[in-house]
């Protein structure tokens, strides 16, 4: 009964016996094997012990034979006296050749796959005949599932630490070799990217401000440079405003023409010259907008995983969002709803290993206060939301309360919290005019 249900199992004794072997007789081959392979693809377990001792002695340096193979077997305490070694000739007699290495490893790599969708499939069904949800939740459940397995990788799960230091090193090294100054995206804002680091990747990042402050301008400034720059796709969901009113404020911001004559129409001969230019740069990026203002966290999330080359999320703003069970009863307790939401963004930008730029309200507590500039206390509902984001981003400008200041047009990105270094003040310049953020250094002669 065994050996029929294991031979239901997708597998190819073979195919791992020969990649095996084929890095036994070939070293050579151990870095090409490595960068396409992994432990969880073979199915046999004196297989896997196999590999993952290579793996593990390949980033270490070690000379790689199969007599230190199987001495570095037994240090891990998975060498059996006798059947190990013999097990080891006869994969090396079985190899006549490594140059199908490559082939070898397609073919267990398939097969791993195979598995894996077996093991969802029966998960679903289990899930459906046990009533675990409801049908939007179990497809939520089935889509996050079949995304996981897209990205050819495991869903949670316990990864050693020698893989995940050798995915730091590879990424260390690929920085240093292209100079790159930012581990992330940039924000198209030099001080601010210096603060920050830039996006990364699985980073919620939040930014606040009081309503009219810009933080829906920030963000569009933010998706510009990150399309640009990156060469992604950038997904926006705005919840507030239409695709054609976002549309409008990147062309004005792009071609520095005034919002307001752009919205009238009323432009000379040099503006409509400079907007044609803007429309033409905007064609030329990435950026989807779904201006759904019902939308869910789950929503987004099935949207995303079907978005190619995707390299970050705006969400405009938090406060709008809807649960996943859609709209809440009056009863129900909004700032815990806001809080699943802020927890769920977060799971989405580890799930799409992309940053997540959220906006969010700022409560009226600062109004009150001679200072005014915002607080973390200050989030309106926080609950964890301040807790899930890895930086939280205050916006301030002192001519939005005082028309009459010496520089109404200065304003401030007060990082309230920063997982990769300090928090701090960053000096920006409002243009109004063109409803833009730039930095201070940062001159329009025209």
């Amino acid at each position: 009964m065994e050996e029929l249900l294991g031979a239901r199992i997708p597998q190819s004794l073979q195919a791992e016996q020969a990649v095996i072997g084929s890095m036994l007789i070939d070293p050579n081959c151990i870095p090409d094997v490595l960068k396409d392979a992994r432990a969880e693809h073979f199915y046999n377990r004196t297989n896997r012990d196999i590999f993952e001792t290579i793996y593990a002695m390949f980033n270490y340096g070690q000379t790689i034979d199969p007599v230190t193979i199987m001495e570095q077997m037994k240090v891990r305490g998975v060498f059996q006296e006798g059947s190990t070694a013999k097990y080891f000739t006869d994969l090396m007699d079985a190899t006549p050749t490594a140059a199908n290495v490559l082939q070898y490893v397609s073919i267990i790599r398939d097969k791993a796959l195979q598995r894996d969708l077996g093991q969802v499939a029966d998960g679903i069904t289990r899930m459906v005949n046990e009533g675990l949800g409801s049908a939007d939740e179990m497809l939520e459940s089935a889509e996050r599932s079949i995304f996981g397995l897209r990205k050819d990788r495991t869903i949670g799960g316990l990864k050693p630490i020698a893989e995940v230091v050798q995915l730091v090193y590879d990424n260390l090294s690929r920085m240093a070799e292209e100079g790159e100054r930012l581990p992330g995206l940039s924000t198209g804002l030099t001080d601010l990217d210096a603060r920050i680091l830039g996006l990364n990747k699985g980073e919620l990042i939040l930014v606040a401000s009081r309503p009219g402050m810009g933080k829906t301008s920030i963000a569009l400034n933010i998706a510009m440079s990150a399309a640009k720059t990156s060469g992604t796709a950038v997904a926006v969901f705005s919840l507030e405003m239409s695709r054609e009113q976002l549309a409008t404020r990147l062309l004005a911001s792009e071609s520095l023409v005034d919002s307001q004559k752009l919205m009238k129409g009323n432009l000379n001969t040099e503006e409509w010259r400079r907007i044609v230019a803007a429309a033409a740069s905007l064609s030329q990026v990435n950026i989807l907008i779904d201006d759904n203002p019902m939308l869910s966290v789950a929503d987004m999330n099935a949207q995303c995983r079907r978005v190619k080359n995707l390299g970050l999320v705006v969400v405009d703003y938090l406060q709008l969002m809807q649960s996943a069970g859609g709209k809440q009863s009056g009863g129900e307790n909004r700032q815990q709803v806001v809080a699943d939401m802020s927890r769920m963004l977060k799971i989405m930008a580890k799930e799409l290993e992309v940053p997540v730029l959220c906006l969010s309200q700022l409560s009226r507590a600062n109004e009150s206060r001679s200072d005014k500039r915002p607080m973390l206390s200050d989030l309106r509902e926080s609950g964890a939301i301040e807790q899930d984001a890895d930086v939280v981003i205050g916006l301030y400008r002192e001519g939005y309360y005082n028309k009459e200041c010496e520089n109404p047009n200065a304003a401030e990105a007060i990082v309230l919290k920063n997982r990769k270094g300090e928090t701090g003040t960053v000096q920006l310049m409002w243009l109004g005019d063109y409803t833009t953020y730039v930095s201070v250094e940062k001159r329009y002669d025209e």
